[in-house]
This record gives structure tokens, sequence and C-alpha cells, in this order.
């Protein structure tokens, strides 16, 4: 975080935009592995470290919880989320239930301007392959993830694109944690595969693709706990 990021925190915008910004420099430390999983969040220290209010950290908190990024204990506060081994099996079953549904309904609503959307977004995954550094990190990720919501999107169910938004954030704080960063090209090579297949209309192939995709992502984690920064060194806030 730069001088100037902390300045518009502490003087400027309203108490959301603060919060907002905030839940940001924290989101961030979180996906970059800066902070561990079960990681302590206090209100206070949060609070303190932006000199902001605790009611301004407290909603920054909330933010990040409603993501699945944060969990927040009655009496005991927030704590960095850590998805346990089976936790994060289950988050991959579900999508394995999903995703292949969503896909066939996708295959039969997909349009000409959808099709180009799916070229754009791929097109964003392709600028980080090979990128190193935790923001090409961080932006993969979120890149990959959008593939899978843009689809849901293409189906057409609201309800469903609302579990797919909560899956994706799920899934992808535990590839953020534990994943290994190798498999980037094979999975944008896999989303390229399913393009077409979607594009062809050819619903068994793009179920096949689906699945076997899914199930690269979660051989893929490495669910070994990394040891974390404290919150003020996580944050590289100044002295």
């Amino acid at each position: 975080m730069n001088i100037e990021h902390l300045k518009i925190i502490r003087t400027g915008g309203s108490v959301e935009d603060r919060a907002q910004t905030i839940r940001d420099h924290l989101r961030d430390a979180i996906v970059d592995r800066r902070l561990a999983p079960a990681a302590k969040l206090s209100e206070s220290e949060v609070g303190a470290l932006f000199n902001v209010s605790r009611t301004i950290a407290r909603a920054a908190l909330q933010m990040l919880a409603f993501e699945g990024l944060v969990r927040i204990e009655r009496n005991r506060g927030a704590f960095v989320a850590n998805p346990s081994p089976e936790e994060a099996r289950q988050v991959f079953a579900s999508r394995r239930l999903m995703e292949p549904g969503i896909a066939a309904v996708a295959c039969e609503r997909a349009t000409a301007r959808d099709i180009e959307a799916f070229r754009v977004q791929l097109g964003e995954e392709a600028r980080f392959i090979g990128q190193r550094g935790p923001a090409a990190r961080r932006a993969e990720i979120k890149a990959s993830g959008d593939f899978h919501l843009l689809l849901a999107s293409v189906a057409g169910n609201a309800i469903l694109l609302r579990f797919m938004e909560e899956l994706i954030a799920r899934s992808s704080l535990v590839i953020a944690l534990y994943g290994k960063s190798g498999a980037s090209s094979c999975g944008h090579s896999e989303h390229v595969d399913i393009l077409d297949a979607l594009e062809a209309r050819d619903v068994p192939r793009m179920n096949n693709l689906m699945i076997r995709h899914l199930d690269h992502l979660e051989a893929d984690l490495d669910l070994r706990l990394k040891e974390g920064l404290g919150l003020k060194e996580a944050l590289n806030l100044p002295g």
C-alpha cells in the first residue's frame, strides 16, 4: 500500500468507500498468502493500522465475511477463512454437480454476442499466462472464475448464478491459498476447449470437458498450511 492510498482511507470518501478500500487491501493480503488461514483480524488492530474507527473496520471485515474470505465468530472476532481439505472437496463436488447442467443450458441459449464475450474473457486470461507475482496471480484466479460465472450468466438462471457466485468465491479462496501456479496454461487451454464445445453446441463433449477441468483444478491443490505474517507486516503499511 502506498502513502496516497493511506491518505484516501484516512481522510477521503464516505464510510462505505473507506471500508471498501480497507477490504481491498485485506483481501489482497489474504489472496497473496501474506495472511495465513485462521489468522485473527482484530477490529481494533485493523482500525488502528488504518487510523479509522472500529465501525469502519468492522464494515470492511463484514464485506470479506460475505465473500467467504473471513469468518466472524460471536464473542471471538474475525479470522481469515481456513477451508479444511474436506470443505475444499465439498466445494468442487458441488461444482461438479452444478456446472455440467449450467453448461448444457448455456449451449442452448448462447448467442453470437455471448460467444464473442467468451473470446474477450479468454483474451484476458491469456494476458496472465507466463506472468509472475501476486498481482498477476490474483488477476489470473479472478479471470478463471469469471469464465465460469459467464457460463452461468448465459444459462440465464438468476438463482443458479447466485449459487455459482458463492461457489466461485469459495473455490477462488481455496485456489488462492492452496493452489499451485503451474497449471495456469493448462486451465486456460481447457477453457478454450470448453468454448469450442459451446460454440458447436456439443453438450456431451462440453460436460466431459467441464468435469475433467474441475478434476484438474482440485488435483492441483496443495492443502498444506503455510506460515503467514502478522497483520501489519502482511499489509506492508509504512512504519
